[in-house]
């Protein structure tokens, strides 16, 4: 099979909303480079001397993931300290950004020489909503999967956005859905530009797209023209049976061309949730207009989180740090089966659910008729009821795009102790049964 090549950069000219055509590059930290010219005598940018930053040195300890090795002690040079301390890069602190693009030919076989980049952005949601202010104008129709992440519908709305729900179920995105949607779309109409998915443990449903629906889904982008937004901070969370699926980052090598994804990798769940870094990955001309937004809003991620969190995957190297990521994914799938055996325990012919194989979240049904055919309401048994009766979850409507009513519940297992969930549980299977009476 001859290489996949890359989209040409005028191909994404359509793409780009009118604010992002309307940006222009920052005209300070579009000269940064040009700073580390031999001879030149920098008088451009208003930097802060560092001989009046009071931090003299830094250094950490991190557990090591290996079992019975002792703790991994990490001390940050004074070089790197002092570009911790001061302005950086609007991509990213340029040792960190060198390793993710590693990162992502090691797990994702995308080699550098590819014409794609990396922007680090504070958080994938960050990245998220530039993303979605440089692809999406104000009304414009967008391709959501359907439940989806709580945290993208205000983007969307807030921007008068038709969401059009494409269906899901316990493997991931429906192809067959999101076909029916493009072909029966209305003549004249245009169609929508991106489609938003999460192809692993799905927050809320906790479900992961096969192999088989992501290649439908990317012949699908190819022929419908859109961009899919990969949002994956669940990939290394995976700890389901079979073999990883790959990514669409991965699988879009086998197309014929190359950059219709944009992929957003998050460090929240394996690192730390504080810390806020995530980075982006795809066509340039994208990772471009996101950068731009960067320089007029937040100017950069924060340097000091970037150079401690590059310190430690440096120390680590590629190898250790997927031992980490699966040292964390088998702590959750130890932290489903507790759940679940509770759900069993306490929710059987009360509520109806599909074991999630990445992530942190159940997404199960409430049974609050004995007509399957009924759809029930958990919106004021869950939101009133159950917080009455000293258990907090999420009625699924929340998830929804366009505010149906459901009887789906969100509830995460990450932090309960088994004593907790099951007395959760417990407390939620009462309230069920009251509303069954």
């Amino acid at each position: 099979m001859a290489p996949a090549k890359a989209l040409p950069v005028d191909y994404y000219t359509p793409f780009l909303s009118d604010l992002a055509k309307r940006r222009k590059p920052s005209a300070i930290r579009s000269l940064f480079p040009l700073e580390h010219t031999p001879g030149l005598i920098s008088l451009l940018a208003g930097k802060p001397n560092p001989t009046t930053f009071p931090f003299t040195s830094f250094s950490f300890t991190a557990e090591s993931p290996t079992k019975g090795e002792a703790d991994v002690e990490v001390k940050i040079g004074s070089t790197e300290l002092a570009h911790g301390l001061q302005y950086g890069a609007t991509a990213g602190y340029e040792k960190l950004w060198e390793w993710f693009v590693g990162l992502q030919e090691f797990v994702h076989c995308r080699k550098k020489t590819e014409d794609w980049s990396i922007s680090i952005g504070s958080g994938s949601q960050d990245l998220i909503y530039k993303a979605v202010a440089a692809l999406v104008n104000p009304g414009d129709p967008v391709l959501v999967e359907s439940p989806v992440y709580a945290g993208v519908l205000p983007m969307f709305s807030n921007m008068g956005c038709e969401q059009v729900e494409v269906e899901t179920d316990a493997h991931g995105i429906k192809s067959s859905s999101l076909r029916s949607i493009l072909e029966e779309w209305p003549v004249g109409k245009p169609k929508p530009r991106v489609l938003y998915t999460v192809p692993y443990g799905c927050n809320p449903t906790g479900m992961t797209a096969t192999l088989e629906r992501r290649k439908e889904v990317l012949a699908l982008s190819r022929e419908h023209d859109f961009i899919i937004l990969e949002d994956d901070p669940y990939y290394y969370l995976y700890y389901g049976t079979a073999p990883r699926y790959p990514s669409y980052f991965n699988l879009e090598m086998e197309e014929p061309q190359t950059g219709r994804v944009l992929r957003f990798d998050s460090l929240s769940k394996i690192l730390s949730a504080g810390i806020r870094i995530g980075f982006a990955s795809g066509p340039k001309p994208l990772l471009d207009a996101i950068n731009k937004h960067t320089a007029t809003s937040n100017l950069q991620t924060a340097s000091l989180t970037q150079v401690i969190v590059y310190k430690l995957l440096e120390t680590w190297g590629y190898d250790t740090f997927i031992q980490h990521t699966k040292k964390v994914s088998n702590f959750y799938r130890e932290k489903r089966d507790v759940f679940e055996a509770a759900m069993k325990k306490h929710l059987t012919g009360l509520a109806e659910w599909v074991a999630p194989e990445a992530g942190m979240f159940f997404w199960f049904k409430l049974l609050l008729t004995d007509d399957p055919s009924v759809e029930g309401d958990s919106q004021a048994l869950i939101a009133e009821k159950a917080v009455k009766s000293g258990v907090l979850a999420l009625p699924g409507t929340a998830f929804l795009p366009n505010d149906r009513k459901t009887a789906h519940v969100r509830a995460a297992f990450s932090l309960l102790s088994e004593e907790d969930v099951n007395e959760a549980l417990r407390r939620l299977s009462k309230v069920i049964k009251d509303a069954r009476t």
